[in-house]
C-alpha cells in the first residue's frame, strides 16, 4: 500500500481509504471482518459520520476499531441534524451544536478524539466564523485533532479555504464527475490542504453498470464517456481499478475512498494500489479522452 501526506496535518494516509456508509450496523460480524481485512491490507483511514443510520454506523466502526484503535486514523462529520420526529434531517452549522455533537460521536465511536472532523456538507449562508470557532475550540481541548468540509461546492470551499485551520476537504471527483479539475483541486493543493476523494467509480457507472443520468448528462451522454474512458486506458487495466488510479493520479488528491460492502469489492480497492500504477504519458491519455464537464450551480 502507498501512502501520502494529508496537506498540512502530517497524517500520513493511505491512497485508498474506507468509507464506511455502506456497512449497514446489522451486520456485525461481517462488518468487523472486513474492517480487520482492511486494515491488514495497509488502510489506515476510516470515514463515517453521526448521520448515517442515525449513529449506527459510527458504532459500528467503534466497535470493529477496540484494541486497533492507534493504528488508524478516524474521520467522522457533522452538520445534518435528526429530526425529534424521525421524519428526517435539517442542517444546523450552528456552534452550539457542533461542540454539543461531538460527545456524541466520539461515545459511539469508542474513543476520545477524532483524527478528522468535518462539517458535512454546507452553503454560502453558513456562520462561517461561527463553525471555525467550534472547531478551534473542540480542538484545544483535545476531541479532535484535525478538521475541514466535506462539500462539492466551489463557493463554499473558497469560502473555508480563507481560513488557516482548513487541514482537509472531502469531495465529489471521478472521471465522469471531473468538476473540481476546473478550480477547487488546484485552490486546495495550492493551499497545502489536504483531499479526500469519494465517489472515484461514479456510483458504479465506471464498474460496469447500466448507463443512466448522471448529474447533468443523459444516459447516452454518459455511455460515451464510459466508452472514452475505456477506450483510452492502457492494455490490461481492468476499469474499476483505473478509476480509482485515475483520481489518486491527480497531483492533489491524497486518499480515494472506496465504500466496500463486502470482502470482493474491498479486495478490488486494494488492489488498485497494490501493483502498477498509471504512468503519466497513460494519465494524459485518459485527461484527454473527453471534455471534462465544469460545475453549473454553486460558483
Amino acid at each position: 500500500m502507498e501512502y501520502k501526506i494529508l496537506g498540512r496535518t502530517g497524517f500520513n494516509i493511505s491512497r485508498v481509504s474506507f468509507g464506511c456508509m455502506s456497512l449497514k450496523a446489522a451486520s456485525s460480524q461481517d462488518n468487523e471482518a472486513i474492517i480487520a481485512h482492511a486494515i491488514a491490507s495497509g488502510i489506515n483511514l476510516f470515514d463515517t459520520a453521526d448521520l448515517y443510520e442515525h449513529g449506527e454506523n459510527e458504532k459500528l466502526l467503534g466497535r470493529a476499531l477496540r484494541g486497533r484503535r492507534q493504528d488508524v486514523h478516524i474521520s467522522t462529520k457533522v452538520g445534518n441534524r435528526w429530526k425529534e420526529d424521525g421524519s428526517g434531517w435539517e442542517w444546523c452549522p450552528r456552534k452550539e451544536y457542533i461542540l454539543e455533537a461531538i460527545d456524541g460521536s466520539l461515545r459511539r465511536l469508542d474513543t476520545d478524539y477524532t483524527d478528522l472532523y468535518l462539517l458535512h456538507g454546507g452553503t454560502a449562508e453558513d456562520p462561517a466564523d461561527e463553525v471555525l470557532e467550534a472547531f478551534e475550540r473542540l480542538k484545544d481541548s483535545g476531541k479532535i485533532r484535525e478538521y475541514g468540509i466535506s462539500s462539492i461546492r466551489p463557493k463554499v470551499i473558497r469560502e473555508y479555504v480563507k481560513h488557516p485551520g482548513i487541514a482537509a476537504v472531502m469531495t465529489q471527483y471521478s472521471y465522469l464527475d471531473r468538476r473540481p479539475e476546473e478550480e477547487t483541486l488546484a485552490l486546495l493543493e495550492q493551499n497545502n490542504i489536504g483531499v479526500l476523494a469519494r465517489g472515484a467509480m461514479a456510483g458504479g457507472l465506471l464498474a460496469g453498470k447500466p448507463a443512466h443520468g448522471y448529474l447533468d448528462m443523459d444516459a447516452e451522454e454518459i455511455a460515451d464517456r464510459v466508452m472514452s474512458f475505456r477506450n483510452a486506458l492502457p492494455g490490461g487495466l481492468d476499469p474499476d481499478l483505473a478509476a480509482y488510479q485515475y483520481v489518486a493520479a491527480h497531483p492533489s488528491v491524497t486518499s480515494v475512498l472506496a465504500g466496500p460492502r463486502n470482502m470482493e469489492q474491498l479486495q478490488r480497492a486494494v488492489l488498485a494500489f497494490s501493483g502498477k500504477q498509471l504512468t503519466e504519458n497513460e494519465y494524459r491519455d485518459i485527461l484527454n479522452s473527453v471534455r471534462p464537464n465544469v460545475y453549473k450551480k454553486h460558483r
